[in-house]
């Protein structure tokens, strides 16, 4: 097929698109397309350190559809300047910019907010070292076949690409592996695991009486008590069940693009701010509907707890979270008014990723201070009614009937499992009756249950440190 016949048969089905969607919702698409690529190489190229040529063919590979205007796509990152500029033939441009501790800003061609990062004020950490400098080698054979197992590559696509793997036992590493150019120090991005992280900055404000769970969220859009949405709690934000009409965020695939959260995270400056806009789709707290737009509105929601500057909202994150846990490799990513893109925009190495599920295994403790109020960890793991998914507040769960509790129960993972769940294959898992937290980073299609391996992963490691206890008398 000529260039110009694969240019007039991408007009053409963004024309047919607008006629389907709407002209409006097709008209972003361009934007949405490079903007996702652009931030996503801008992250791993200038936080990451990672190739931007691998970041660009394992992220498309990974992403269903993506193919049919990947090759569309042209990007220059200039390492002098430190930006990343993608561009879909002409018709979708986007720029996104780098700073030093701050990590990677879609700019909309309006400047984006001044932001100083916060000094490192050297606070100990309370949680106990979880391994040494070095990479900690299987610690059993079965171990060390299950990580063989995570990293075999498949012969032909969907490819795994898995990037890190990390198990902790008892608080401990007793596994590790990483792909290569990854480490035990790479900043890796998370993508909606980052929710998770959220959930658990509302949970430490929720202790220190900052902020509540039920009553209406404190969002000055929706002050007016005749405001339908005035009647949002922070509970329905943190469970997708706030019914804002902002579509869907649970597929990572080229379809996405047309969904209007994607408008919102690729072509707004302040996200939050167009979430808080947007009307009613379902009355509060009678539909489950997973988008990015709650975690935005959180994410406002503690800036604002916190001081209102950008700056208050990164050091309440290191000094209440990140230090704590001895978190070191941590990027939080801001939108371009300078709130924290809280919806799948932190970069962590996968022990800190690790010792961030250790916080919920320890039930919200590091060291002899509690970090999340009592209870949270429970209310966290309870399951929201009508997601079929499976899902809490902020993670997602094996606890109660839903379809995917079920199904990964079925496959062999616990069911007092719950985990933090990124697109394309991103996983903290958390697995109480066994002492397990589990890592797996990659770059895998979200389509069939085994395309990233991980049910595959957590059967292995349940088996394999039973196994271990045994041998051990335990």
């Amino acid at each position: 097929m000529t260039r110009r016949r694969k240019i007039i048969l991408l007009t053409t089905a963004i024309a047919c698109a607008g006629l389907v969607l709407g002209a409006a919702r097709a008209r972003d698409v361009p934007e949405v397309a490079t903007g996702f690529v652009a931030d996503i190489l801008c992250s791993e190229t200038f936080v990451s350190g990672l190739d931007p040529q691998r970041t660009f063919t394992e992220t498309n590979d990974a992403m269903p559809g993506t193919g049919l205007i990947s090759w569309a796509m042209d990007y220059r990152v200039d390492r002098v300047r430190k930006d990343v500029t993608v561009t879909l033939f002409g018709i979708g441009r986007s720029h996104a910019v780098y700073r030093e501790g701050l990590g990677c800003t879609l700019e909309h061609g309006v400047g984006i907010a001044a932001v100083e990062p916060p000094a490192d004020d050297k606070q100990p950490a309370l949680l106990p070292e979880i391994a040494g400098p070095g990479i900690v080698p299987p610690q059993s054979p079965s171990l060390a076949a299950a990580l063989d197992r995570a990293f075999a590559e498949l012969a032909q696509p969907p490819y795994r690409r898995t990037r890190a793997v990390v198990v902790l036992k008892s608080g401990r590493v007793i596994a590790e592996r990483y792909a290569d150019g990854i480490g035990p120090e790479t900043p890796l991005l998370g993508f909606s695991m980052t929710k998770s992280v959220v959930s658990a900055l509302i949970g430490v404000l929720v202790r220190q009486g900052k902020l509540k769970l039920d009553g209406p969220a404190p969002v000055a859009a929706w002050k007016d008590p005749d405001d339908p949405r005035h009647a949002i709690t922070v509970d329905q934000l943190l469970r997708h069940t706030a019914g804002l009409a902002l579509g869907s965020s649970l597929q990572a695939s080229l379809g996405s693009a047309f969904e209007p959260v994607n408008r919102m995270k690729f072509v707004e400056t302040d996200m939050a701010a167009y979430a808080e806009s947007v009307p009613l789709a379902t009355a509060p707290g009678t539909a489950w509907n997973y988008h990015d737009g709650n975690m935005l509105i959180l994410s406002h929601l503690i800036r604002e707890a916190v001081g209102g500057n950008p700056a208050d909202a990164l050091r309440f994150a290191r000094r209440e979270l990140f230090a704590p846990l001895d978190m070191r490799h941590v990027t939080l990513q801001l939108d371009g008014s300078g709130t924290i893109e809280g919806s799948s925009e932190m970069l962590a190495s996968a022990r800190d990723w690790a010792r961030f599920g250790q916080l919920y295994l320890n039930d919200g403790v590091a060291g002899s201070k509690r970090i999340l109020p009592e209870g949270w960890v429970n209310y966290t793991a309870s399951p929201t009614a009508n997601a079929w998914v499976g899902i809490g507040a902020g993670f997602w769960t094996n606890q109660g009937d839903s379809f995917g509790a079920s199904f990964r129960v079925e496959h062999g993972w616990p069911r007092d499992a719950f985990f933090a769940k990124g697109t394309i294959g991103q996983y903290t898992i958390v697995i109480p009756s066994e002492k397990l937290v589990i890592v797996r980073m990659g770059r895998s299609p979200n389509g069939p249950p085994q395309a990233d391996g991980v049910f595959d992963l957590v059967r292995d490691v349940v088996a394999a440190t039973r196994e271990m206890g045994k041998l051990a008398g335990n």
